[in-house]
């Protein structure tokens, strides 16, 4: 492919682009497709001659989107955002064409020192401690990582490395792998499942601890679990905190657990995937409380910053923790500015040696929308939430099972688990929206999250008139059947959920 079919490919692709994503309501969310669908449609071998892009094209609509769950609907309420706007398409696409391996100052000065700025200018964005600023005096920083799930095992690892440093300096009678076998660490139940697996992939357990009737996770809790296993031995390595969990959006109680984790000189970590977002807002001032004593903490750009996955912002109060941990030289990695300058080699920040240089569609995206445009973006989830919220709240027949947190909305038909089961699973076959389950207590409910790119009021409508009439129809399916069958029990139930809906129609017409 010479330049001119670069181009002509090029200005076609960015065109497929703009007609997906303007016309994405239009498709169904979720894909119709059966198992193997996709790979009985394609060669199963590399094509001997290269295909025109044209066809390339061309399968691409009728091969692959058929297949695909479109993320940036707005009909896509499942999980978290996984953001996207023009300027970070645009900056991907440059990443990719300039195709730098930014692991050292010198592969490319240009990629670490944009790193570096990207990162402050977060910081002051999102009101962090001025300690995780690379222009601060101490040795803190950011650095940008792929996903949240690499940001909490690099600091699971750090810790540990640090953790077995200190235990064998002041025990030196135990060996190495004595030490290692004691090592224990700590997170929520409600915590996501990175957090445990980064414990599998450090050989290092991690105890969930239960949360509260609000799904928080509290000081007293730790100091509990961390005296239970000092007394039997063990030795405490990192407490990983949740702002945000993935089933409620609830904020883990950081200064009470901060207290906790400097009387025991355990690691803070807090994960703020989603909620991180609201650091920005005055407004939301109440969840950086206790932010200045943590040691590290990580952000999705890709939830709340319109930048593209994968990009996740994490900052360390004391980077040479992890640096140390993790420096592994070699003589081809050196070169003459080494050590010369307060500029990190931010290879020794995380898992790869490689690294992509997505502090370049990070400040495309920054600057073509601004600090303001990125605040309205957060705070438009919220209203929208909101919206949901309050439909919720005048229908009888369902019921919230958390306090509406940032863009995510809680609730439940009332009844029993079946209910909420069988009401998914209609949504789910009609393809319209896409939301998902969790559970806590016993009880079942449904998460409706705001997504998408531009999802409006109307969108919003759009999904609760389509959950609340399949909730109708089937309750009046139960209510049939119940009839048929003479089950009483069944058909008075229906009635009480039946006239709940009838009053909640009475109130909207008034």
């Amino acid at each position: 492919m010479d330049f001119d079919e670069f181009r002509e490919f090029g200005h076609a692709s960015i065109e497929f682009l703009i007609n997906y994503l303007s016309g994405i309501r239009e498709r169904d969310v979720l894909p119709s497709t059966a198992p193997y669908a996709v790979i009985n449609q394609l060669p199963k071998e590399i094509p001997e001659q290269p295909d025109h892009w044209r066809e390339v094209l061309r399968d691409l609509e009728h091969i692959i989107l058929p297949g695909l769950t479109h993320w940036q609907s707005p009909y896509f309420n499942a999980f978290y955002p996984s953001s996207s706007s023009a300027g970070s398409i645009i900056g991907e696409l440059l990443i990719a064409g300039i195709g730098v391996l930014g692991f050292s100052w010198i592969c490319s000065p240009a990629c670490t020192e944009l790193e570096v700025v990207v990162m402050d200018w977060l910081a002051k964005f999102l009101k962090l401690p001025a300690h995780f600023r690379h222009a601060s005096e101490g040795p803190g920083g950011g650095v940008i990582q792929g996903s949240a799930s690499e940001a909490v095992l690099v600091a699971v690892l750090a810790a540990r490395e640090q953790a077995v440093a200190s235990y064998r300096e002041s025990h030196p009678e135990l060996s190495e792998s004595e030490v290692r076998g004691r090592l224990v660490a700590y997170s929520s139940d409600q915590s996501n499942s990175c957090i445990e697996k980064a414990g599998v992939l450090a050989a290092m357990p991690i105890r969930l601890l239960p949360a509260g009737e609000d799904f928080v996770l509290r000081g007293d809790t730790l100091r509990e679990a961390i005296g239970e296993d000092v007394a039997a031995g063990r030795i405490p390595v990192i407490c990983v905190a949740t702002l945000g969990t993935t089933g409620t959006c609830a904020y883990d109680d950081i200064e009470s657990l901060s207290a906790v984790c400097e009387e025991y000189k355990v690691w803070l970590h807090v994960d703020a995937a989603y909620a991180g977002g609201a650091f920005a807002l005055d407004e939301c001032s109440d969840l950086r409380k206790g932010l200045d004593r943590v040691d590290s903490l990580n952000f999705n750009l890709h939830k709340f910053m319109l930048v593209n996955f994968d990009c996740s912002a994490m900052w360390l109060r004391d980077a040479n923790k992890v640096v140390d941990s993790f420096n592994v030289d070699r003589i081809y990695l050196k070169h003459k500015h080494e050590g010369q300058s307060q500029i990190p080699d931010f290879r020794h920040w995380q898992i790869p040696l490689g690294r992509r240089f997505r502090a370049l569609k990070v400040w495309i995206t920054f600057r073509t929308l601004g600090a303001e445009g990125l605040r309205n973006h957060v705070r438009k989830h919220i209203e929208l939430a909101k919206q949901f919220e309050q439909l919720v709240l005048k229908d009888s027949r369902f019921e919230l099972v958390a306090p509406r947190a940032l863009g995510l909305v809680c609730f439940r038909p009332k009844g029993d688990n079946e209910i909420t089961t069988q009401l998914l699973q209609r949504l789910m076959d009609r393809k319209k929206i896409y939301m998902v389950k969790a559970e806590h207590a016993g009880r079942q409910f449904l998460r409706f999250v705001v997504c998408g790119m531009d999802t409006k009021a109307s969108d919003i409508d759009f999904a609760w008139k389509e959950i609340e009439s399949q909730l109708t129809d089937l309750l009046s399916e139960q209510s049939l059947v119940a009839r048929k069958s003479g089950n009483v029990g069944d058909l008075a139930q229906h009635f009480q959920i039946h006239l709940g809906a009838e009053n909640a129609t009475h109130e909207k017409s008034q």
